[in-house]
């Protein structure tokens, strides 16, 4: 049974950075996806950010292409959410997911695993 555990959010103001991390466990991914989601207050999840295993192509959604950057690192099993430039309507809870698929990756359905989601607060 995978696990995902996410971690790594808080509460800043605009403009600054944080970094999520997320650690896969119980099998060794070496194909598939990796994506991040969040889910503001009243609203429906939506696609943050994506990237394959094997070769790590990424997937950004419009509104923070530019500002965040995804990462792997395939001998620990964790996946990286680098957000800078962080802005109010960032704010969210911020979830992981693995798929095992590398198709699809900006659709909730894809995904086969999710983690517990960390808070991310962005004060103006």
């Amino acid at each position: 049974q995978v696990q995902l555990v996410d971690s790594g959010g808080g509460l800043v103001q605009a403009g600054a950075s944080l970094r999520l991390s997320c650690v896969a466990s119980g099998r060794t991914f070496s194909s598939g996806a990796m994506g991040w989601f969040r889910q503001a207050p009243g609203k429906g999840r939506e696609f943050v950010a994506a990237i394959t295993w094997s070769s790590g192509t990424t997937f950004y959604a419009d509104s923070v292409k530019g500002r965040f950057t995804i990462s792997r690192d395939n001998a620990k099993n964790t996946v990286g959410l680098q957000m800078n430039s962080l802005k109010p309507e960032d704010t969210a809870v911020y979830s992981c997911a693995a798929s095992y698929s590398s198709y699809g990756l900006r659709y909730p359905p894809t995904y086969d695993y999710w983690g517990q989601g960390t808070q991310v607060t962005v004060s103006s």
